[in-house]
This record gives C-alpha cells, structure tokens and sequence, in this order.
C-alpha cells in the first residue's frame, strides 16, 4: 500500500497546479480506502490524475492585470496646408484642419481634429503689435496650469533661424486635460500657440501609444511651420 502511495505522488507532483500538501493527503486516503481495491492499476492511475486536474482548475488564480484595447495606428503621411492663412506647415492625411468656430475665437484660429483618436490640437493665432511678452507669459501660465496634475513638466526649445520660427514645446506627463502645448513666433509680427486635447477622460496608460503617435505629428508640425511674410492680415 505504502508503494502505491508514493508511486501517486509522483504522479502529483508532474501536475502544475496550486494544490497544498493537505489537499494532495486527503485525497489519496480516498484513493487508498476507496478507489484503490476496485479497480486495476491502470484504472485508478487515470482516475487519480483526472480528479487531480478538474479540483486543480477549480482553484481561484490571482486577477490578470488591467489591460487596453489595442490600438490600430496608421502610417504617418502628411499633406500642405497652405491656404488665405499668414502660415503655412504640414499635417497628417488622418487629421482634418477646420477654422475654429468657437464664439471666443479670434482671426486664423484653427482645429487639427483627429476623429479616430477623439483627439484635436487648437491653434490659435495672434498678431504681434509690442505685445510678444505678454503671450509667450500668458502661454506659459496656461500650460503651468496642469503642473498641478501632472507627474512631469518639461519645456523643449525650438529655433530655426533661417525661417524665423521659435518656440518652446511642453511635454506634460500625467492624468492631464492637455498633454502637449506649445507655441511659435518670429518674434516681431506672428505667434502662434497650440495646445493638444483628448475628448476622453485623460488616463496616460491607456492614452500612451495615441499621444506618442500624435507627438511624432507635432514634431513634424513645427520643423515644417513657415510664416507668410508677404501675407496682408485682416486685422
């Protein structure tokens, strides 16, 4: 008897499950007082094996983790934009650029929406009449605002000196309503701030593979923004 005890513990200890020692015990004082004096070797090695396997899976396993629908993401192509605005740059075939239509909008305000993403980069423009340290100050104070959220701020630096464009891009880490601004200007007759925003509740796991996309889309945004020197402003 004290043979086929052990010869069925090795069967169990083959098995991958969570059963614990005292579980194993019981079950193979049934085996030995029940199972065993009926049935042939053969027999009783399955049954124990079987019954091993259905009490093994009907243990609770540790909760999976969290997980995210997966994301299909395009290919990055760009198109122009170079309409009646004092600025022209490049913006990707999956977005739609429509003037903004807001009551508190102003002249050459404009929406960068990517429908798919639920997502839309406002652009709005300001003409620069001795007033360029007021709204690189109000600029930055927007974008301050979600420090209080965010788990990171970080300001990058843009220059292009042979186009007259510069400008600080924000990179906000978070659970915030924005997570990139950023503004451009020549400095003596054109700025332009932009600011990203998704349609959702702001959650940077889940939105992380979308914002890292759409920054790839910012970046090229700003190396091909130029400003229309010639260009006669309505103002």
């Amino acid at each position: 008897m004290k043979k086929k005890s052990k010869y069925c513990l090795r069967k169990c200890h083959k098995i991958k499950s969570k059963l614990t020692y005292t579980t194993i015990c019981c079950l193979l004082q049934i085996y030995n007082k029940i199972v065993n004096p009926c049935l042939n070797k053969k027999c009783r090695t399955l049954i124990v094996l079987v019954s091993l396997f259905i009490f093994g899976c009907s243990q609770d396993k540790a909760p999976k983790p969290l997980g995210y629908f997966r994301i299909d993401l395009p290919a990055h192509e760009y198109q122009q934009f170079d309409t009646n605005y004092p600025f022209s740059f490049s913006y990707p075939v999956y977005c739609t650029a429509k003037p903004d239509k807001d009551r508190l909008s102003e002249l050459y305000w404009l929406n960068l929406e990517f429908r798919q993403f639920r997502a839309s980069i406002h652009l709005s423009y300001k003409p620069i009449t001795n007033n360029l340290d007021t709204v690189i100050d109000d600029t930055h104070t927007l974008a301050w605002k979600h420090s209080i959220k965010a788990d990171a701020l970080s300001e990058h630096v843009y220059g292009d000196a042979k186009n007259d464009v510069y400008g600080v891009l924000y990179d906000i880490k978070g659970n915030t309503a924005s997570a990139i601004q950023f503004y451009l200007t020549d400095s003596t007759r054109h700025f332009i701030r932009g600011a990203l925003y998704f349609n959702v509740h702001p959650n940077k796991d889940s939105l992380s593979p979308v914002l890292n996309f759409i920054r790839s889309d910012i970046n090229k945004f700003i190396e091909s923004f130029r400003w229309k020197n010639n260009f006669q402003e309505l103002y």
